[in-house]
């Protein structure tokens, strides 16, 4: 009699791989009354290290505009190394592209938004984010194109 695989899920480690931060129109930009436009991007992405550990990155890119002038673009990807044993498939994606996502966002959300502020700008909230909700909806959307 075999036993079943004992289930692991553990954040090994969490950092940014990757920084950007651009104010090109700086110190004129900082006179600017108008209303900002604010168009804030997010991204995930993972991937396998080894049999048991995982990459996911939670990817945000801000750009703040003034008319066709831009006040700043700011970009960082938030990653994590996940161990992960005994999840397989369905419950495996889920854990690599809902799961895991959710516990990287406040980070991300804080990186960026200390980035921001150092840059000179107010801080830049980001809302939460609902990663149940956007993993389902991409499942919906690949099961309707397999169809």
């Amino acid at each position: 009699m075999s036993e079943a695989p004992q289930t692991q899920f553990a954040l090994q480690r969490l950092y940014l791989s990757d920084v950007s931060f651009e104010a090109p129109n700086s110190p004129e930009v900082f006179m600017v009354k108008d209303q900002p436009n604010v168009d804030v991007k997010l991204d995930t992405s993972n991937r396998q290290i080894n049999e048991e550990l995982y990459e996911v990155t939670v990817k945000i890119t801000a750009q703040v505009t003034f008319g066709e002038k831009t006040a700043f673009l700011a970009e960082i990807e938030q990653s994590g190394a996940f161990q992960i044993a005994g999840i397989e498939g369905d419950n495996l994606e889920h854990a690599l592209g809902a799961f895991s996502p959710n516990i990287l966002f406040p980070y991300a959300r804080e990186a960026i938004d200390n980035l921001v502020v150092k840059g000179g700008f107010p801080p830049l909230m980001i809302a939460p984010v609902n990663f149940e909700a956007i993993f389902a909806e991409r499942k919906q959307r690949e099961a309707q194109t397999t169809q």
